[in-house]
């Protein structure tokens, strides 16, 4: 894994940042791959505001006690919850409500969300965005990232765009990984956010063990080895 060669930059890097837009393909996303810089950018006073891509309800498709809209609820309030942890406005927050495990890559639907995802950017004034590393490997997150693509190639000046990492730390193959030339790699310095970013993670509940989605067995729990990832006092990026 490339990732830990990468050269650290100081916590003071937020601030350069400036007004930042993060595009989360589920909740949960927001504060494992980038909770410690949300924080750090609030602490610089940089405004911070998101994007939900999924409706997040296929974690645990099989629930009777959650309906599919209970579910997205849930989800949504423990992303608003770990926003509020990071210092982020939660109510800045825009849902596409595009099918967990089915973000489409093409199509008219994904038209839709890149025009209304390149409108927020540009309402928000947004001089950073965030978005999922492009061959993160799960399918919502690299179309996730096609769908900030598009949208930034509708923009005039588009703002600059850091690819964070998620699902590369656990199934990434070789040709999933940062190729040279596609960008310039570096780890950030988190240390004195970490316990914040922790606690944000703890905000989605229903993700961590024993979960507060019971009655399917079959459901998505973070596993330990996979939270030991976003227990570093480091975070990764790529800027494009």
């Amino acid at each position: 894994m490339p990732f830990d060669s990468y050269p650290l930059r100081p916590a003071s890097y937020a601030a350069t940042l400036g007004r930042t837009v993060i595009v989360i393909p589920h909740p949960d996303d927001e504060a494992l791959g980038c909770g410690g810089l949300l924080a750090l950018l609030r602490q610089a006073g940089q405004p911070v505001a998101a994007v939900l891509v999924s409706d997040g309800t296929m974690s645990h498709p099989h629930s009777q006690d959650f309906s599919a809209p209970a579910r997205r609820e849930l989800r949504y309030a423990e992303l608003r919850h770990a926003l509020a942890v990071l210092g982020a406005d939660e109510t800045q927050v825009l849902y596409l409500g595009l099918p967990d495990s089915q973000v489409p890559s093409a199509g008219l639907a994904f038209e839709d969300a890149a025009a209304q995802l390149a409108s927020f950017i540009t309402e928000q004034q947004a001089t950073t965005v965030l978005t999922p590393w492009r061959r993160d490997p799960h399918p919502d997150h690299r179309a996730s990232s096609q769908l900030t693509a598009a949208a930034l190639a509708q923009l005039l000046q588009p703002p600059r765009r850091l690819e964070y990492v998620v699902w590369a730390w656990e199934r990434a193959a070789p040709a999933d990984l940062p190729q040279p030339g596609e960008g310039t790699g570096f780890r950030l310095d988190i240390t004195a956010v970490l316990p914040q970013k922790q606690r944000a993670i703890a905000a989605h509940r229903s993700q961590l063990a024993p979960g507060t989605i019971t009655d399917d067995p079959s459901g998505f729990l973070l596993s330990e080895t996979m939270l030991a990832h976003f227990a570093q006092p480091t975070e990764v990026f790529i800027e494009a």
